[in-house]
């Protein structure tokens, strides 16, 4: 008996010391520093104020939680609700609060939180939502209901992972601080808390002591903004960064050649395409059909691809990201400089036409330079306008582009989370619209049965391309790069997401 007792005595001291070891090996450390592209702005602190745009989520994912949100493996996967369910008509949404989320601040996320989340979120799909909902009820302290005026499939889609709606911030601390005051020390259910941001430098967020779905393994994360991308390379040769966002073809080149450094190239939400903004004035070249086929053929896509992103980016010949559901694979778009002149001729302009500004983000010139070249090399002159990120944003919201536009989106979402914003009347970004495209879109909402809503969404992209709407350039294949001290950078883990994710899953080599 004692020699039993013994035994189990030593089984439980054992046990002890591997579990001591194992906590201990848990606990997040070091530090983990991104070279991102662009300056961070506060509002993307707050996720009322998202805009249907990608570049948020690189921030929220780290301070914020969602009640669905995309993980790996799954496009919308329990977060902070650890479950859902839909009401047989489609006219109700129920969540359940996972018990062991909570703040920052420590205090629990509560169905109240949810709400006021929701009423307070102000982004780009704020009009989609107050027209949709009718009412958000809260009926047990861990429990919320939405209730719709009609049936909407993408409810989900738009609350979950297409806007910063089901991302949820604390009501208390917010009422506290105000809106203002929230953006300067925000506090979310993320993994990881905010530390400080120097505007134009960097943001240094740590590691909470609890995450619902796992501990964070790094310590500390630092988010540098680097805006060249040569320096954003040599910063990650020197070992003063550990991932790098946004590389060059020719600098990813030299990356993969470099020992120690890895590139990763990611096959994003990001699709790009050249918007005719004008193809509804019938004063405009644009209006004429054959003048939009004429810049589709005078594009070469094949040879942007290799030149920008060595051949990693995806032709879907679409606005929609081939990854999404109820996408329609329209046929190749061919290449044919020649076919290009013959359209023009047939449209009045044997010898090209000026065509004025081709407006894009300065983010995004490497790809708007050789679609610019391409179109001048077919007779269509443009001149090339980028401008600075906030500003074309502006410009893109307001709708005061003329001429051609290099427009993009890497918001998660579906097919017709992108129609919405981009094609159909009244959408966001949508400068004109056209009636049988608006039918269809009118009817495919609050359809509940898939396969007649798929075919309804499939009709209106092919609609898209057959009107020639838009030149699709590509899928973009999001060119990261890390270092040697990295055993995991997040690059790639979530489907279609072009940065980092999910911070809780970044890991460092031991030493």
């Amino acid at each position: 008996m004692r020699r039993i007792r013994g035994i189990a005595t030593a089984v439980l001291v054992l046990m002890m010391l591997v579990g001591g070891a194992a906590s201990a090996a848990a606990a997040p450390e070091g530090q983990m520093t991104w070279g991102i592209h662009i300056s961070l702005a506060p509002t993307w602190f707050d996720p009322a104020e998202t805009t249907g745009i990608v570049t948020p989520f690189m921030v929220m994912y780290a301070l914020h939680d969602a009640m669905v949100k995309p993980l790996p493996g799954n496009p919308l996967a329990p977060s902070l609700a650890e479950s859902w369910t839909t009401s047989a008509d489609g006219l109700a949404y129920e969540f359940v609060i996972r018990k062991e989320a909570r703040f920052h601040n420590g205090d629990p996320v509560t169905a109240e939180d949810v709400k006021f989340s929701f009423e307070r979120y102000r982004g780009a799909a704020n009009k989609a939502f107050r027209e949709r909902v009718a009412a958000v009820e809260t009926p047990a302290p861990n429990r919320v209901r939405f209730r719709l005026k009609a049936p909407w499939p993408d409810f989900l889609t738009f609350y979950s992972s297409a806007t910063g709606a089901g991302w949820i911030v604390p009501k208390k601390y917010v009422e506290k601080v105000g809106d203002e005051g929230f953006k300067k020390l925000p506090i979310g259910a993320g993994p990881y808390r905010f530390v400080s941001f120097t505007p134009g430098v960097e943001l240094v967020l740590e590691a909470v002591d609890r995450y619902w779905r796992k501990t964070p393994q790094v310590k500390r994360l630092v988010f540098r903004t680097i805006p060249d991308p040569s320096t954003r390379f040599a910063a990650l040769k020197r070992g003063e960064i550990d991932v790098s966002y946004w590389m060059t073809a020719s600098l990813g080149e030299e990356l993969r050649r470099t020992p120690g450094l890895t590139l990763k190239p990611s096959l994003a939400n990001n699709s790009y395409w050249v918007y005719f903004v004008e193809q509804w004035d019938p004063k405009s070249p644009w209006h004429d059909r054959r003048v939009r086929l004429a810049a589709n053929h005078a594009i070469d896509r094949q040879a942007i691809n290799q030149g920008e992103t060595l051949g990693f980016s995806r032709m879907t010949y679409s606005m929609i990201p081939s990854n999404f559901e109820f996408f329609w694979q329209p046929p190749v778009i061919a290449y044919d400089r020649a076919r290009a002149k013959q359209l023009l001729a047939e449209a009045g302009y044997p010898n090209g036409l000026d065509a004025g500004d081709f407006t894009c983000d300065a983010v995004h010139v490497g790809i708007a330079e050789p679609v610019a070249n391409d179109l001048q090399a077919a007779g269509i002159r443009v001149k090339l306008r980028p401008l600075e990120r906030a500003a074309y944003n502006k410009g893109q919201v307001e709708k005061t582009f003329r001429n051609l536009v290099l427009s993009a989106s890497a918001a998660f979402g579906s097919a017709p989370t992108r129609l919405e914003a981009f094609v159909a009347g009244g959408g966001a970004y949508v400068y004109g619209s056209y009636p049988d495209i608006d039918g269809l879109f009118r009817e495919q909402g609050p359809e509940l049965d898939r396969k007649r809503r798929e075919a309804m969404l499939h009709r209106i992209q092919q609609l898209v391309h057959e009107k020639a709407m838009f030149a699709p350039i590509w899928q973009l294949a999001a060119m990261g790069g890390f270092g040697p001290r990295v055993e995991e950078s997040g690059l790639g883990l979530i489907t279609g997401f072009p940065f980092s994710g999910p911070y809780e899953d970044v890991k460092l080599k031991a030493n």
